[in-house]
């Protein structure tokens, strides 16, 4: 047993009785909303929206300051504050949403658009985000049985190059790129896999220096995507002809991950190991690390006290189209005014300069009063042609069984509606990746069958318009190819999207036709 092992587990143990977020949610976030106001007060987005008012607001009536700020500052997508706001960063000017100059931008494209955004990475917001790091680390003291030698080993970050681009007033790239040039210096004797390989932005050669590398290094703790953690940890297998990971790396105990549910891929991930990991879930965005797992079997609990604010639109047919589009005046609640189980998308102001900025993510609170959330999908991945509302939690949890029942893997999936020639009848075509052999009409038929117990709705609609399924078996390398060729994204930074529709479900169409894969939808 190392004994720095255990003087890290130690200071884990103490540090985390004494950083625990103080007062309520709503008292956390009343004070990082007064803290945002108070410092962007003088910016020309603070001067336009009035925040001198709301402050001296928020002074006359405290319980009154969030009726002051969302009466005096728009909601904004990504597309309306890089028009009026962040295009000005971009040109070099200070002050704008934020003060000061923005020196780096991250950039991100999410999986409903095809266009690159540009999002602003401020000093403030970093130091947030290694704050909140900091903290999901002294959380391993809630973890009883972590063996001791996991503290003083190495921990693999498998993320999009760290090298950044210098545009003349500003530097962009991948996120994992800026948060590298601010990695505390102690903690680079445990990064891997170091600041060389890091940097290579061409994904299969990356993937081939850390195999390549393996071997050499002690590795208790990986983060990363799930799929291409996996497509690396099967090509390490593969590469050395061992059974499992753990014959390479021994230690390896704890995977921390994001993004995406973990539940589609478990099953892969026991193929590949030699004894369990500790699953740890994070919510860390390119605007700011919204929530992380705090405890051992709960879900993430959000970070109301470093830097950001959240509000929450109930994400029902009375705020969004079909299509997954904010209507005008839609309804806005804080923190202390959720309801567990109600599906919310979020809208986050941060101290990057982002105001009550539509995110694109939809939660569901399993806890208010701990504030603990999960991740549902996104505002653009739902299906609901004619009223099921199907959501990608519903598909992560059906896909799942399906998988326990036919004891197969499916490593992707993505489905994509229909409208049979204009008529009242819908479909719903599936498409999932996987490289075992099975009947994919006895799939298709659990899979409705576990999506009807998920879904009322669609139990109800299954029984009315939604009248067909349709299912298609690809190779799980298929879906990555479209990824590179189609959408131009590449690795551990991006994301199957799993709901197809307009350009995505255009270019998706022409990849099938191009490789003779299958038939294509129209919407």
């Amino acid at each position: 047993m190392s004994i720095i092992g255990s003087i890290v587990k130690k200071g884990i143990q103490l540090s985390n009785k004494v950083k625990l977020p103080k007062g309520s949610p709503f008292i956390q976030q009343q004070n990082t909303l007064r803290k945002l106001l108070d410092k962007a007060e003088d910016t020309q987005f603070g001067q336009q929206y009035g925040f001198k008012n709301i402050l001296k607001a928020y002074e006359r009536d405290g319980a009154e300051f969030y009726y002051h700020f969302k009466k005096n500052v728009p909601i904004f997508s990504y597309n309306e504050m890089a028009k009026h706001w962040w295009h000005k960063n971009l040109e070099g000017q200070e002050d704008v949403a934020w003060p000061g100059a923005i020196k780096y931008f991250a950039l991100s494209s999410g999986t409903s658009e095809a266009s690159t955004k540009h999002i602003p990475i401020t000093r403030d917001l970093i130091r947030s985000n290694q704050k909140t790091s900091v903290r999901q680390i002294l959380t391993l003291a809630h973890y009883k049985d972590l063996p001791t030698d996991v503290f003083t080993t190495g921990v693999l970050m498998l993320g999009g190059s760290t090298k950044l681009n210098n545009r003349g007033t500003y530097y962009d790239g991948d996120l994992s790129g800026i948060q590298a040039k601010k990695i505390p210096t102690w903690f680079t004797n445990y990064y891997k896999p170091g600041a060389r390989i890091s940097k290579i932005s061409n994904w299969s050669e990356k993937l081939e220096e850390i195999t390549l590398k393996a071997k050499d290094w002690d590795i208790g703790v990986i983060a990363g995507s799930p799929a291409w953690n996996l497509i690396l940890i099967e090509k390490i297998i593969k590469h050395y002809n061992v059974k499992n990971i753990h014959e390479i790396w021994p230690n390896l105990t704890i995977f921390c991950f994001g993004g995406v549910s973990i539940e589609p891929y478990r099953k892969g991930f026991d193929a590949v190991l030699g004894k369990p990991l500790l699953y740890l879930e994070t919510y860390l965005a390119s605007e700011g690390f919204i929530a992380y797992q705090a405890e051992p079997n709960t879900d993430m609990r959000l970070v109301l006290d470093n830097g950001l604010f959240l509000e929450f639109i109930p994400f029902n047919d009375e705020n969004f189209t079909q299509d997954g589009e904010l209507v005008a005046n839609p309804k806005t609640y804080m923190v202390n005014q959720v309801q567990e189980g109600v599906d919310y998308a979020i809208l986050l102001s941060t101290n990057a300069g982002a105001w009550r900025y539509m995110i694109g993510d939809v939660v569901r609170f399993s806890n208010v009063a701990k504030a603990e959330i999960k991740i549902v999908g996104r505002t653009k991945h739902y299906i609901s042609l004619c009223g099921e509302h199907l959501s990608m939690d519903n598909m992560d949890h059906a896909l799942t069984k399906v998988q326990e029942q036919m004891n197969i893997t499916i490593r992707e999936y993505a489905v994509a509606g229909s409208n049979n020639k204009g008529n009242s009848e819908f479909t719903h075509h599936w498409y999932v990746g996987s490289d075992d052999s099975f009947d994919k009409n006895k799939a298709l038929e659990l899979l409705d069958k576990e999506l009807s117990v998920l879904n009322d709705d669609y139990a109800v609609e299954r029984k009315g318009p939604l009248k067909y399924l349709k299912i298609t078996v690809l190779s799980s390398s298929d879906f990555y190819r479209f990824m590179k060729e189609k959408l131009g994204k590449e690795g551990g930074q991006n994301k199957f999207p799993r709901v197809l529709k307009k350009t995505q479900l255009e270019l998706w169409n022409t990849f099938l036709k191009e490789n003779g894969l299958g038939a294509e939808v129209t919407e």
